[in-house]
């Protein structure tokens, strides 16, 4: 049973880093609303909740996800490319402590959690705003001593490389082909978004489910389509600040 790590939205949210989006007003009342409805289908999907600590002051820290790539073997603590996120940091270290060994990147790499995509021993890194060379090389080295394999993967036009694309079964992605060089994912089997949706490949696998927004029905009907076990919940508020599902929970 994993577990799932998260931390409550932060009433300065509305301060959040944006990077591809225009800054819109974010209800927070109804933000933490989403959140915690969120958090309800991850129990309902078999993970035991685990909250860090409140970061009221770092509008950003509801995004845990940035923070650690965790593998079976190790977890790896991420110094995230936005400077004003790194404070959110200590508090995953410590929680992920006794779950994992850690290992730490290093100035002046950056890399963020959410240009993180594992399949198998391979782990896909995206050349993002967030994530630098010298970041996905130091994560190459760590991860090497236990035999996986590092593959960068250019990312344009959106925050993260799981803005993109992301794991939706054992063998399946959801992907914008726009956003990402579907070649370079050309061993699995691939599930376009729907042209309406660009936003529409963030879904968080669990088991035999993913966790999805609900506002991207038209991508939606193509999982189901493909046999996907849809759960679907609200995100729009956390999506204002650059957010997706996957961005909300570390599963361990």
């Amino acid at each position: 049973m994993p577990i799932a790590f998260t931390r409550s939205v932060s009433p300065s949210i509305v301060n959040c880093e944006l990077t591809h989006l225009k800054r819109e007003p974010i209800d927070f009342a109804r933000a933490t609303e989403q959140h915690d409805l969120y958090e309800t289908e991850l129990i309902a999907l078999g993970c035991t909740l685990q909250r860090l600590p409140d970061l009221a002051e770092l509008p950003d820290s509801v995004f845990v996800e940035d923070t650690a790539v965790v593998l079976p073997e190790i977890a790896v603590i991420a110094r995230p490319g936005a400077a004003s996120r790194r404070l959110e940091v200590a508090s995953v270290a410590e929680a992920l402590r006794p779950h994992r060994p850690l290992r730490f990147i290093e100035t002046p790499a950056t890399l963020d959690g959410g240009d993180v995509l594992v399949v198998g021993y391979t782990i896909y890194v995206g050349d993002s705003a967030r994530t630098n060379a010298e970041g996905i090389r130091q994560l190459a080295d760590i991860a090497s001593a236990y035999n996986y394999a590092v593959r960068p993967v250019k990312v344009s036009r959106c925050l993260h490389l799981k803005s993109a694309v992301t794991r939706v079964a054992e063998d399946v992605i959801l992907l914008n082909s726009a956003w990402v060089d579907a070649s370079s994912f050309k061993d699995m089997h691939q599930i376009d978004v729907h042209p309406s949706e660009p936003f529409a490949a963030n879904a968080l696998w669990i088991g035999e489910s993913v966790i999805y927004p609900g506002n991207y029905s038209e991508t939606r009907r193509r999982l189901e389509k493909n046999g996907i076990n849809v759960h679907s919940v609200e995100a729009d508020e956390l999506q204002k600040a650059e957010g997706g599902v996957t961005c909300c929970s570390i599963l361990v």
